[in-house]
């Protein structure tokens, strides 16, 4: 659920007069105020460059504040010329520059059944935005990486909440070498904002983004695999199809890489009331590293299938935007869908490919709409209710994070005990003989009861 404007306003405001940030635009859908985590409404869809201020925003700690005066990259680990280097000296290398989508590997995470712990994405944790910056190669050839080099580790100024992991990614050598990532400290022609990693943040485009490791200080090229948790543990998914729901060995699980083929229907939305005569249906698409190639519209159930016009701005690794003419033939309830298709042939699913994290969903979305009636927006939900946290639920749970992060999620009992657990292995106060009651209290007000 997204909190009050009021509350997350009167939360952000003194922060963002402290330390120095623009706040997001007034419509951002709040999933999280402390640490931040910020989607993109639907409306957001409405441009090929997403503004910086409408950028959705993920972060697992709280925003550091770095001094670029005192700020450097360090690179070491399997090179023959260790360096250590200021913001000015990176910038001695050639500057280049590439439009790419920036997707949260989450994106979605809400619309999976049986459902998922963690940020209850819609469709807005996504950007299409234009980097500058400098090769990432160019940095590794400086550097001498060897021949024994197979990986390359990152590591930000970002801190640890209590006793969680550290957030560190690798990609392989490979991806690190390819001439389209980068170590980018622009973003849409401005300064990178110190929610999206200022100073220095990797792009990995076409990949999803927890790979893009922001306020970037340590790059460490490897000859093995890092086995740290956010490899090894989190931001993983299955290697084959797997039953919703069902348990997945460790061992048939692989990193979360590339972002697969994707497309969102931003006008009409759910729901929405649609006089008679011609309407224009328009989202956008975007699909990894292979561009968009066609989009196709449904607006009776998926029974028939029309081109949509796609826009002119197109890049590689950036969304297409696209729209269809529509003429209903007669008053009804229609269901409108759009399918996205790639240059190497790929296209949506029409059913969900679950995975126990919740990440990647790319199914083609429907959005039912009512034509014939006074035209209008839908009415918005009223807000959920839920009784007042419990002392002990204040004192264990809301000690690193705001509420948004326990009130935005339905979880079943054992998920909820999973989640305490966790908690507590990274930190949270919780004695023993309060568990149950803790859980309790979730599950009666933020659980599925099943």
């Amino acid at each position: 659920m997204a909190v009050s404007r009021r509350h997350f306003f009167q939360t952000l405001s003194a922060a963002a007069l402290a330390g120095g940030w623009r706040l997001p635009a007034a419509d951002m859908i709040i999933r999280g105020a402390r640490p931040e985590d910020f989607e993109m409404p639907l409306s957001g869809f409405d441009s090929w460059i997403t503004p910086n201020e409408r950028f959705f925003v993920r972060t697992h700690v709280y925003t550091p504040s770095v001094d670029l005066a005192a700020w450097r990259l360090r690179v070491e680990g399997e090179v023959s010329a260790p360096l250590t280097l200021s913001m000015n000296e990176l910038k001695q290398l050639p500057r280049v520059e590439l439009v790419s989508v920036l997707e949260c590997a989450g994106n979605g995470r809400s619309f999976y059944q049986p459902t998922l712990a963690g940020l209850q994405w819609q469709h807005g944790a996504v950007g299409n935005g234009r980097w500058a910056g400098v090769r990432l190669a160019d940095v590794l050839k400086k550097a001498g990486y060897k021949a024994s080099a197979k990986e390359v580790l990152f590591n930000g100024a970002d801190v640890p909440i209590g006793t969680m992991p550290d957030f560190q990614r690798a990609i392989p050598l490979e991806k690190a070498l390819h001439a389209d990532t980068m170590l980018a400290f622009e973003m849409n022609g401005q300064p990178l904002p110190a929610s999206h990693g200022f100073p220095l943040r990797v792009i990995a485009p076409g990949w999803a983004g927890d790979s893009w490791v922001k306020w970037l200080t340590h790059i460490e090229v490897r000859d093995k695999e890092f086995d740290g948790f956010f490899m090894k543990t989190a931001y993983r998914r299955p290697v084959r199809t797997v039953t919703p729901g069902a348990p997945v060995d460790a061992s048939l699980m692989t990193p979360v890489t590339l972002l697969g083929i994707k497309s969102v229907i931003a006008s009409p939305v759910e729901g929405q009331m649609l006089a008679e005569g011609p309407a224009t249906v328009r989202g956008v698409a975007w699909s990894g590293e292979s561009p968009v190639a066609r989009v196709d519209v449904s607006t009776d159930n998926g029974r028939t299938w029309q081109p949509a016009k796609l826009g002119t701005d197109q890049a590689r690794y950036a969304w297409r935007m696209w729209e269809a003419q529509w003429t209903p033939r007669q008053a009804g309830s229609y269901v409108l869908m759009a399918r996205a298709f790639n240059r190497a042939g790929e296209t949506q699913p029409l059913v969900q490919e679950w995975n126990p994290s919740g990440y990647l969903w790319n199914v083609v979305q429907q959005v039912r709409v009512e034509v014939g009636a006074k035209a209008g927006l839908p009415q918005s939900p009223p807000p959920s209710t839920y009784a007042p946290f419990p002392e002990k639920v204040k004192t264990s749970c809301i000690g690193c994070h705001g509420e948004e992060m326990i009130t935005g999620q339905r979880l079943t009992r054992p998920q909820w005990e999973r989640e305490v657990d966790k908690m507590k292995g990274w930190g949270a106060s919780v004695k023993p003989e309060d568990r149950s009651e803790i859980v309790d209290y979730l599950l009666s007000q933020f659980g599925l009861k099943r």
